[in-house]
């Protein structure tokens, strides 16, 4: 499926200015010409003048088949899209009391998620007392961002923020 753009192009009638710099259907430059003469170059071919760069001085046109030109707009910007990186940021929680091997099954995870390319955010939430020990908290995340130094780098340090301390880690960009 092609999406056609909704920035709708000027084309033949609709360009009032009274000079246009014109490119030919190959891609020449055929120089600033008279709206006028420039239409009728372009109706002599059966293609369309289309203004391309409105904001110039003189307005940038060029001669092309519009329909033609459409779908090659449409193309060239889903290959664009296709090749677009779509990064996510996937949440792991993490306790003050968090056991050894709950914690290497976080690490487990988090390592995939970063290998996937994404980002992590770990969280810890304090319940009841554990909120006056937010160091303890602290360390865990520290601990945390240490065991996964080889494939991330902290992008946000912890921080506290009500009940929850938070850290963001972001993959490591491969050269």
């Amino acid at each position: 499926m092609l999406f056609i753009r909704t920035n709708k192009l000027q084309k033949n009638e609709e360009i009032t200015d009274k000079e246009i710099r014109v490119i030919g259907a190959d891609g020449s430059m055929l120089g600033i010409l008279p709206t006028k003469e420039a239409q009728e170059l372009a109706d002599s071919k059966d293609l369309d003048l289309i203004k391309i760069v409105p904001n110039a001085v003189p307005p940038v046109c060029k001669i092309v088949d519009y329909q033609k030109d459409i779908y090659e707009r449409a193309k060239k910007d889903k290959e664009a899209k296709k090749n677009q990186k779509v990064v996510s940021l996937k949440e792991i929680r993490l306790s003050v009391k968090i056991d050894t091997h709950d914690f290497e099954f976080k690490i487990k995870n988090a390592n995939k998620f970063l290998k996937e390319g994404n980002k992590v955010k770990a969280t810890i939430r304090f319940r009841g007392r554990e909120q006056k020990s937010t160091l303890m908290g602290k360390e865990v995340l520290d601990k945390f961002a240490e065991a996964l130094k080889e494939i991330g780098e902290v992008e946000k340090q912890a921080y506290l923020e009500g009940r929850s301390m938070t850290m963001i880690i972001s993959p490591i960009k491969q050269i």
